[in-house]
C-alpha cells in the first residue's frame, strides 16, 4: 500500500518560496526603517521645515528696509 502524505509536510519548492518571501519582507521593512528613519531626522531638525505649495516663502523674499 502507497504512504499517503500528509497535509503538514511541505514541499521544497515551497520552503524555497518561504525563503524569498522572508527576504523581500525584510528588504521593505528596512526600506521602511530608513524612510521613517529620515522623516525623525528632518522633523527634529525643525527650523526650515516649509512646504512646496506654491506660495511665495518668507525666506524666500529679498530683505528689504521699511521706509518711513
Amino acid at each position: 500500500m502507497a504512504e499517503v502524505k500528509g497535509l503538514t509536510e511541505t514541499h521544497e519548492i515551497h520552503k524555497r518560496r518561504l525563503g524569498r518571501n522572508v527576504g523581500t519582507a525584510l528588504c521593505l521593512l528596512s526600506f521602511c526603517a530608513i524612510v521613517f528613519g529620515l522623516t525623525i531626522a528632518k522633523v527634529r531638525e525643525g527650523g526650515l521645515l516649509e512646504a512646496s505649495d506654491h506660495v511665495p516663502r518668507a525666506s524666500m523674499l529679498p530683505i528689504t528696509e521699511e521706509t518711513e
